[in-house]
């Protein structure tokens, strides 16, 4: 019997590469490969960097592994080295010049493309698709612990928000049809998939482009109905196309976390007209009021970006006002990266120095981190539903349905014998700015 060929995966940038990358393996055959996902370059008889290029941190730490690789490849420890995703999609002929070592350079939705360059003859299951269609299996390996899943929704975005390269990366707005979806939650749970996270560029925009009209509710309502799925999880949801019908199923439909990530961006209306975010800060605070309302206790996100071009100190003293008075459940901010090929990029010039726009990111966090500590001190002596993601040393990772996975608060819980994946009734016991303690209710 023939050693199988090992190929392994390195996932860079968001949890949408990481579907990508899921899929791509899960179109190999395992019979015939030692198939892995990696955080760290390692040798393997082919390797694959799914990159990412968005921000300039971004950029560099994916160059930065590719060039890890190229030391591994040239010491003979990894055979063929294969670049693909949103880095090499900006910058393929730049890497191509200055990286010869690599031996496949792709961009994105190219993975019918990087499998043929796998398969070499070796027999597969699974049908991925030409690159314009890159939806049409269901099955994945997953990056993430069996009970959770990313699902992705659609590919690419028709917002023109002028500091995001996304759109010229990616292309505009393509929705999956609800049908396609279904049948691929139905696998995922199969798999042993609990909590299904759904992302997109752009959440709530879609359905406008295959169905005419806003269809996020009713693909929710379809996948709630799917055996196994407990909790359904909201990510990326773009401010502007938010309706009745969506916060109606987000506050009725059990299954669905009462938790939503809004990216508001900013809340100055100049900076919003700047970023060309088709909003203004009163309908952003009527979205806002009518979540809490409608929804109970919901965990609103958001993210933040400070330092874009125009960026006065009164208007991020405004920011600081509002997120000091709204009060976020859970926040995230970031540093504005001139890109090239940006709206912003051609109209102003990066005025705004790293120092400051570093300072306005540690002054929002420092507020955030007070604001979280006030609020998690709040579920003290509450009880909670938890979910178990992992163990670390004598102690369980949980989370409630407040919290996604790798970027919320963690519940840590002092026990022996909980079951990875399983849920939990618990008794919050202590909290810190970002994490919880408790104890199961026997």
């Amino acid at each position: 019997m023939s050693k199988k060929l090992s190929v392994s995966i390195v996932t860079l940038g968001c949890a949408k590469n990481s579907v990508d990358s899921e899929f791509l393996l899960g179109s190999l055959n395992p019979n015939s490969f030692k198939l892995e996902h990696i955080v760290n370059v390692a040798p393997a008889d082919v390797l694959l960097i799914n990159t990412c290029g968005f921000i300039f941190d971004a950029k560099q730490e994916s160059i930065n592994t590719i060039l890890e690789a190229v030391k591994l490849k040239n010491e003979g420890l990894i055979t063929t080295l294969i670049v693909f995703g949103c880095l090499t999609e900006r910058y393929r002929s730049e890497l191509e010049k200055e990286i010869p070592e690599v031996d496949y350079i792709f961009g994105v939705n190219q993975q019918k493309e990087i499998r043929k360059v796998i398969l070499k003859g070796i027999n597969f299951y699974g049908e991925y698709g030409d690159g314009s269609t890159p939806f049409t299996i269901s099955y994945r390996i997953l990056t993430t612990p069996k009970h959770y899943a990313y699902l992705k929704i659609s590919e690419g975005c028709n917002r023109k928000c002028s500091f995001c390269a996304i759109p010229s990366i990616r292309g505009g707005y393509v929705s999956r049809t609800i049908e396609s979806l279904v049948e691929e939650t139905k696998q995922l749970a199969k798999q042993g998939v609990k909590e299904l996270i759904l992302i997109a560029q752009d959440l709530t925009f879609y359905g406008y482009d295959i169905y005419s009209k806003p269809s996020l509710a009713l693909l929710i309502t379809k996948l709630s109905e799917i055996y196994g799925i407990e909790w359904i999880r909201l990510h990326y949801a773009y401010p502007r196309f938010f309706n009745s019908e969506l916060i109606k199923v987000i506050a009725n439909n059990p299954k669905v976390c009462k938790y939503i990530d809004i990216p508001i961006q900013h809340i100055s209306d100049k900076m919003l007209k700047i970023m060309q975010r088709e909003s203004n800060k009163k309908n952003i605070i009527n979205l806002l009021a009518q979540l809490r309302n409608n929804v109970p206790n919901i965990a609103i996100r958001t993210t933040l970006l400070v330092g874009h071009p125009g960026e006065t100190q009164n208007d991020f003293n405004e920011l600081m006002q509002f997120v000091a008075d709204f009060k976020f459940a859970r926040l995230g901010v970031f540093p504005y990266s001139h890109e090239e090929g940006t709206p912003s990029f051609i109209k102003y010039k990066n005025t705004i120095s790293q120092k400051i726009k570093i300072n306005r990111v540690s002054e929002i966090m420092q507020l955030q981190q007070d604001i979280s500590f006030n609020n998690n001190s709040k579920l003290i002596g509450t009880e909670q539903i938890v979910i178990i993601d992992n163990k670390e040393n004598e102690n369980y990772i949980g989370r409630t349905k407040f919290d996604s996975p790798e970027i919320d608060n963690e519940v840590i819980i002092k026990d022996n014998n909980l079951k990875i994946g399983s849920f939990y009734n618990i008794k919050i016991t202590d909290a810190t700015e970002f994490d919880l303690q408790g104890k199961i209710i026997m």
